[in-house]
């Protein structure tokens, strides 16, 4: 049994969303809930919906069916609702419609204020002008734009409209465009002249002419005026955002949409095949993100929001349609915590007083490895919640963020799901907290760990994470793929959602995640998670990030390769390959000794931070390493290449 890290403070507890909860539904705790979720769905969803003032149009007649089965759920039947009327329209009236919705701040240093007055009008606008080109409901938007406020309109004037919003990674290629339009069969492409990043102009307009030229659904190209670079033009296709807008009413109504409606197409790559397109409703969505954002992590009113991730990945819509959800403060910023400024994500949140920050573990394992203490040099004190997701914790990155940056007092809410439904496991501050855990599966997901039979696990045995309950933020299928959506999450156990991931939950029901099922390795009759061997490496103290995969040996079976990026100023030489190859042994035994240890500069890793495991062993062995569109950083692929010769033996 660990030791807890953190206890509940009894005055953060007592105003929490979660506390609130509790009253609304008269129960004791947070067992007591999470066991009404599972066992009383409709209740549980109906007082959230309350308690969060989540607006319909039409009320609802019922609040789950499962008729058409467990695969096929649906909320809310008979009511019409929108997700920017819950992101917008409710505010009008209010003492909200006059507070910032988002600050933003460019890779240059440029600063706007948008009140959610200010917001909205900017999303009529668009959503007038939209309309203008023809679209109807169910039509496919894509949208190819860095964080700027141009883009959380966009995200909002899509839906308000009736259509679906599919947002793209600002760093992908004209392929990974072109085939994503493809299987979307988006009709308008919104998108800026160009764009900084890391100080270098990226022509986004040029990619996307690229992507047009074979994507023969793209009717329009919506081009903000971003930087002023000079674009091509086509003057029957292409068409200036301000353009546009210019002359649009300043309120345009939203569309009464069915509550199972989509809203929302977020393609995500998986380990083999084409990249899967995944549906997201009206209701699903924002009422997901209030379990996950508001009653799981504790975002509040009068919180200002800072997570530094990409439209294109799930925590971009996550904070577009959660942030005014909830009538905090989105805290929006172009470019890398980390430049021009190594310390500008410490800055930004002493600057713009950021209370809830949200992190990947590889973005605090990166601020590490430049030996600075944050807390020295800015006034840190307004956080109050620290929410993270992406990948596991290794323990001494989890304690430099607890101790050096919340001084041992801020929460570190861990939630871990994915692109399909957000959370699945997450973290209540109710409970007390383990070093890099999580306190609580999130509530209506009927979360478990299953065995090979798909039974429930013993305590501290690792098994596959599942759903045992139908989410109400579960994707609606895969777009024009129901087979392949049936195959891949429900065919394993009937009526169980089988999410990929290999997970524990102790005798006190705190969880750990070990990553996905397909990374899991097994030496000497031992079954592991990249984690564990990840953790030992990284606990050397002379690494920035650590990659652990198994490769092919004609002895025993498979083999241990670590891949692992050092730390300013180590020597990557023969005598630190050794002290890494010793730690895993004194950490796991003989039989887990390195078969090599691979030093490189940077490990592939997405935009979110996830380093890219199914990649690094394909590079390693000479294969084919699928599709890459996901990257930030695919040169990092060439160095692994290089070892390809020794470990394909």
């Amino acid at each position: 049994m660990s030791e807890f890290a953190w206890l509940p403070d009894p005055a953060l507890s007592a105003s929490s969303n979660a506390a609130r909860m509790l009253r609304a539904l008269g129960v004791a705790d947070w067992a007591a809930m999470a066991a009404l979720a599972d066992s009383e769905p409709g209740r549980f969803h109906e007082a959230l919906l309350r308690e969060t003032g989540f607006r319909f149009f039409t009320p609802y007649a019922r609040i789950v069916d499962e008729s058409g089965g467990i695969e096929w759920t649906r909320w809310c039947a008979g009511g019409t609702t929108n997700a920017t009327l819950n992101a917008l329209d409710r505010w009008r009236g209010t003492a909200t419609w006059d507070k910032p919705a988002l600050v933003w701040e460019g890779e240059g240093g440029d600063r706007r204020t948008l009140s959610y007055r200010e917001l909205d009008r900017e999303v009529c606008r668009l959503a007038a002008g939209l309309r203008s080109l023809g679209l109807r409901h169910g039509d496919v938007v894509a949208i190819f734009m860095p964080n700027v406020p141009e883009a959380v309109a966009a995200m909002l004037a899509v839906p308000k409209i009736g259509c679906i919003a599919m947002p793209l990674f600002s760093g992908f290629g004209a392929d990974a465009i072109a085939t994503r339009v493809a299987l979307g069969e988006a009709r308008v492409l919104i998108t800026v002249d160009a764009s900084p990043r890391r100080g270098r102009m990226v022509n986004a307009k040029a990619i996307v002419d690229e992507a047009a030229a074979v994507s023969p659904t793209i009717e329009h190209v919506v081009v903000l005026r971003h930087t002023g670079a000079e674009v091509a033009w086509r003057d029957a296709r292409d068409v200036w955002w301000h353009d546009l807008c210019a002359g649009r009413p300043d309120e345009t109504p939203t569309e009464a949409m069915d509550a199972e409606a989509p809203c929302l197409l977020v393609f995500t790559s998986g380990t083999t095949g084409k990249p899967k397109g995944v549906v997201h409703s009206h209701i699903g969505f924002p009422a997901k993100v209030l379990i996950d954002m508001w009653l799981m992590l504790d975002c509040k009113a009068h919180d200002r929001v800072l997570w530094m991730s990409d439209m294109g990945w799930v925590v971009g819509p996550m904070l577009v349609y959660g942030v005014p959800s909830i009538g905090a403060t989105l805290v929006l910023v172009e470019g890398a915590p980390d430049y021009p400024d190594p310390m500008r994500m410490w800055r930004q949140i002493d600057e713009h007083r950021v209370s809830w920050l949200g992190v990947a573990p590889t973005t605090i394992r990166g601020f590490m490895a430049q030996d600075a203490d944050p807390s020295r040099a800015h006034d840190l004190s307004s956080i109050r919640v620290v929410a993270s997701s992406g990948e596991a914790w290794t323990p001494d990155a989890w304690l430099w963020l607890f101790e050096r940056i919340g001084a041992r007092r801020v929460p570190i809410l861990n939630f871990s799901g994915g692109t399909e439904m957000i959370g699945i496991i997450g973290c209540t501050v109710l409970e007390p907290l383990k070093v890099g855990g999580f306190n609580c599966a999130v509530p209506g997901t009927g979360a478990d760990v299953a065995d090979e039979q798909g039974r429930s696990a013993a305590p501290g045995a690792v098994g596959e994470l599942v759903m045992r309950r139908p989410s109400i933020g579960l994707t609606r299928g895969l777009w024009r793929e129901r087979e392949r959506y049936l195959q891949t999450y429900w065919s394993t156990w009937p009526g169980v959602w089988h999410h990929g991931d290999f997970a524990s939950r102790d005798a006190d029901g705190h969880w750990r995640i070990y990553g996905r099922s397909d990374d899991v390795m097994k030496f000497a009759g031992k079954r592991t998670g990249p984690a564990e061997i990840e953790t030992l490496l990284m606990g050397t103290g002379r690494l920035v990030e650590a990659a652990a995969i198994a490769v092919p040996d004609p002895v025993a079976g498979s083999a241990l390769v670590v891949v692992c990026a050092t730390r300013p100023g180590v020597p990557a030489d023969a005598a630190l390959e050794a002290e890494l190859s010793n730690a895993v042994v004194r950490g796991l035994g003989v039989p887990f000794r390195p078969k090599a240890v691979i030093l490189v500069a940077d490990l592939p890793k997405t935009r979110n931070m996830k380093i890219m495991r199914r990649v690094i062993r394909a590079a390693c062995l000479g294969e084919d390493p699928g599709d890459l569109s996901s990257l930030s950083n695919p040169e990092s692929i060439d160095a692994l290449r290089a070892h390809s010769g020794r470990l394909r033996a």
